[in-house]
């Protein structure tokens, strides 16, 4: 089956499939859906069919028992992996690295991603959700993203970048807004390589504001700019891509630590999920996390955090448990979870 829901849209009826992000600059070309993975080429399929509100369709879900998870890093392993970026920070390598670890199972009998994204949508509704399932492609995902990389309306674009999570009734800590901010400029960076000179700007009360989600609470930037003439969605995917707020500040020396600590590759996971359509021009691109994939047979789900000076192992261990378990709980309550 081809199928997506992204935007609020079920979209059917898979007209053709390409590698090339130049298709997205193409008037005329209609609607896709993007799939853009950390690790591997991007995917961008057209669909004749966009029905609003029509990917509230319930599907069955089949359980994920929650004793079947391993984990690409175990608790010491991540220590291990804090303490060398907290070297890598004190030598002045870095100021940030977002680290990560895959969570996998072996997929049930009957598993379809379509059941486990209604599932996500009932229980833990996200306003970025983001549902791919390309049989032709091998592609299935299901996104639960709270975070937006790219928003685009003709030639404005922004970017909310999350950095700082905190367990319901906590408080953030000094480490969560120094997160944010680093993210925030290297986000400003990112889009002042596209964007009109002087245009690029953080919106007055759009720093560090607290945002509620199921069983979490972050925070949240803005970054809004306008796109210079000629900017397409290749141009701007190649200056951003991938999101800062998964990667680490400086961009590409952060992405270096992340290849020599994370022993296998992130897939989809921090990469980026939505819809293009290129006669407005516009769009609306996830940061994938909270994402759940298929690969080589088996499920897959993201969890990590920004590591700075002032991190503990212990802490963002902490952390990455607290973003997946409400997930994992999610996928092994099968039916129950409607």
């Amino acid at each position: 089956m081809d199928v997506a829901v992204v935007g609020g849209c079920l979209l059917t009826g898979l007209r053709d499939v390409t590698h090339d992000l130049t298709a997205l600059d193409a008037p005329g070309h209609g609607r896709w859906a993007v799939i853009l993975p950390f690790d591997g080429r991007p995917v961008c399929a057209r669909f004749d069919r966009w029905t609003p509100g029509g990917g509230n369709q319930v599907v069955g879900q089949v359980p994920v028992p929650a004793e079947a998870w391993t984990s690409s890093l175990d608790e010491e392993g991540f220590a291990r992996g804090v303490a060398t970026v907290r070297d890598a920070i004190g030598r002045g390598d870095v100021y940030q690295v977002n680290l990560c670890r895959r969570l996998s199972a072996p997929l049930p009998p009957g598993f379809d991603v379509l059941g486990l994204a209604g599932a996500l949508a009932r229980a833990n509704p996200a306003p970025h959700a983001a549902t791919v399932r390309l049989d032709s492609a091998g592609v299935a995902v299901a996104s639960a993203s709270p975070e937006l990389f790219l928003r685009r309306r003709g030639d404005l674009v922004e970017s909310r970048p999350i950095k700082g999570t905190a367990a319901p009734g906590t408080a953030f800590l000094a480490k969560d807004r120094a997160e944010n901010v680093m993210i925030v400029d290297l986000m400003r960076n990112d889009l002042g390589r596209v964007c009109e000179y002087g245009s690029v700007e953080v919106p007055a009360g759009e720093l560090c504001r607290e945002e509620r989600h199921p069983g979490l609470s972050h925070l949240v930037s803005t970054v809004r700019g306008r796109l210079r003439p000629g900017v397409g969605w290749a141009a701007l995917l190649e200056a951003t891509f991938p999101p800062g707020s998964v990667t680490g500040a400086p961009k590409l020396a952060a992405i270096d630590v992340i290849r020599r600590l994370e022993p296998v590759p992130r897939g989809v996971y921090c990469g980026a999920l939505g819809w293009v359509d290129t006669d407005a021009p516009a769009g609306d691109l996830n940061v994938a996390i909270r994402t759940f994939w298929v690969e080589d047979g088996r499920l897959h789900l993201g969890t990590g955090g920004g590591i700075t000076w002032d991190s503990t192992p212990e802490g963002e261990w902490r952390e990455t448990e607290l973003k997946a378990r409400r997930l994992l709980g999610i996928a092994a309550r099968g039916a129950a979870a409607a």
